[in-house]
């Protein structure tokens, strides 16, 4: 059996009508338990007090609003190759989700910012590149509403995609593009294995960045079975239309 399959409309709803509710379990369970004992189990930071607290938030959402966009853009190269209409409608289900996470870091950043650097915002490279990328999730999800042809709108919106990467792989490495930028290095570098946040505060720190990325696919499985319900409806109609 090829994994193709299932990106089968038909397949795709019936596969992941149980797997939804069992994500966003998953999910609440994790943020909450990582949450909970960051914000109130957690000891305040000797340098920056309880406002280091803020990475529970901060760093999952930073992480996923990243990840967000690699997503879309695998889902369409996937489209653009093999034209599986799923993939298409999942890069589209997953823009939103993707700017609310980007919304999320750089509002949390600004919290974080003020004790930390004395501003709310400052042109780093790393929150301008973050600022860029907010931009082009805004101007996916217009291209993909400006459009009304759904097979148009999926190949442009892959283009944009793949230009917006750029901006989605500066945000993630600016720190190391750029060395003098204010903002720090990465809190848990997957790459090199080491990490800049004390014990204490890992494991819940770990726990909130698993819950936002099974959070996310929750989402972006939910949101992928209403467009292809969608879709349908307009098929539908049109062929009702033209009777």
């Amino acid at each position: 059996m090829s994994i193709w399959e299932y990106s089968n409309p038909k397949k795709f709803m019936d596969w992941t009508a149980p797997v939804v509710p069992w994500t966003f379990g998953l999910a609440a369970l994790a943020c909450g338990a990582g949450l909970v004992w960051g914000f109130f189990l957690t000891p305040e930071a000797d340098k920056f007090g309880s406002t280091v607290k803020i990475i529970y938030l901060h760093v999952p959402a930073a992480l996923m609003a990243i990840n967000a966009w690699f997503m879309m853009l695998v889902a369409s190269l996937i489209w653009v190759i093999r034209r599986h209409h799923v993939s298409a409608l999942a890069a589209r289900a997953a823009a939103p989700v993707g700017m609310v996470m980007t919304v999320i870091a750089l509002v949390t950043g600004a919290i974080w910012g003020m004790p930390t650097w004395g501003t709310y915002w400052v042109w780093d490279p790393r929150l301008t590149s973050f600022m860029i990328l907010f931009l082009f999730y805004l101007g996916y999800i217009a291209l993909w509403e400006a459009i009304e042809d759904p097979d148009t709108a999926a190949d442009l919106t892959s283009v944009l995609c793949v230009v917006g990467s750029v901006f989605a792989i500066l945000s993630r490495y600016a720190v190391r593009f750029w060395n003098q930028g204010l903002h720090q290095g990465t809190s848990v570098p997957v790459a090199t294995g080491g990490r800049t946040v004390s014990d204490v505060y890992f494991v819940p720190l770990v726990l909130c960045m698993v819950g936002f990325g099974l959070l996310f696919l929750a989402l972006v499985l939910l949101r992928t079975r209403t467009e292809i319900r969608a879709r349908r409806i307009r098929a539908l109609t049109a062929r009702a239309h033209r009777a």
